[in-house]
């Protein structure tokens, strides 16, 4: 809603506008003297085609005179974009209110509104830039002052010329300061235009996973630091229980028993020619 209204009163300030200035030229024959020269100019400034006729204090003979400059083209450059941006405004508009599901389907709307909004946004801002250098030379070219200068009968001795009403700018001041806020007002949209596309969710996804797969990793690595400590107490445990088993020689020492009985193979083979021989 505030686009098409700071589009409306940007392309109205400066599109509609039209001022005068009004110089006097008293000539030393009073006769010859005009107090009254109204010059009047309007958009889209192109002030060489603007002319007026001026005493030249030489009897009856006028000189006709042009103002200097042509700023048509940052003037209608200016007013252009505030046009285009009002039209797509109130279309926009109309689609957020009417054709929801159709500007979310896809993701094709959000992503050409994303775009058209950062278009418009940096036209904005050299739009507002190029006027307001084109508003100050308008000002310029169209000080009386700089007016009274373009008249050979101001440049005689005797001759007083003086301006007597200066152009009223202040329509064009506020055309420039409408720019300027058309340019906040889009570049500040751009972020709510984005959180509507596809980029943002996906970037939203992508940070949703990096933050579940860190306390993974966590839990990752204290079962591996309990799997080396729980190795470290069995190695303890298993050199405890080879040293106890090794403190079992007893049983190991039985084995002789076995041999004197003749109950193993070497035991029996030593013992078996001996007794054969207390036989015989």
């Amino acid at each position: 809603m505030f686009g098409e209204i700071f589009a409306i009163f940007a392309f109205a300030t400066c599109g509609g506008y039209s001022g005068a200035l009004k110089v006097s030229v008293d000539c030393v024959n009073k006769s010859e003297s005009n107090l009254n020269i109204e010059i009047g100019f309007s958009y889209p400034f192109r002030l060489h085609q603007v002319y007026f006729d001026a005493p030249t204090c030489e009897g009856k003979k006028q000189e006709r005179l042009f103002l200097i400059g042509d700023y048509s083209s940052s003037a209608e450059f200016f007013v252009t974009i505030a046009v285009f941006a009002f039209l797509y405004s109130l279309a926009a508009t109309v689609v957020y209110i009417f054709f929801q599901n159709k500007y979310r389907e896809n993701n094709r709307g959000p992503l050409i509104d994303f775009i058209v909004t950062v278009v418009f946004s940096f036209m904005w801002l050299v739009g507002s830039s190029a006027w307001a250098k084109g508003l100050s030379d308008v000002k310029v070219a169209t000080d009386p002052d700089e007016v009274l200068l373009l008249m050979s009968a101001c440049k005689q001795q005797g001759n007083k010329c003086s301006p007597v009403r200066d152009p009223a700018m202040s329509g064009l001041n506020t055309s420039v300061v409408f720019g300027f806020l058309n340019f906040i007002l889009w570049a500040g949209n751009i972020w709510f235009v984005f959180k509507e596309t596809g980029w943002h969710t996906s970037s939203q996804r992508h940070a949703q996973s990096t933050m579940e797969k860190q306390p993974a990793q966590t839990g990752f690595n204290q079962p591996y630091n309990q799997r080396a400590s729980d190795q470290e107490s069995y190695g303890q445990t298993a050199g405890y229980n080879q040293q106890g088993y090794g403190q079992q020689p007893g049983y190991g020492q039985q084995a002789s028993y076995g041999q004197i009985g003749g109950y193993s193979q070497g035991g029996y083979s030593q013992n078996a020619p001996t007794s054969f021989t207390n036989q015989m």
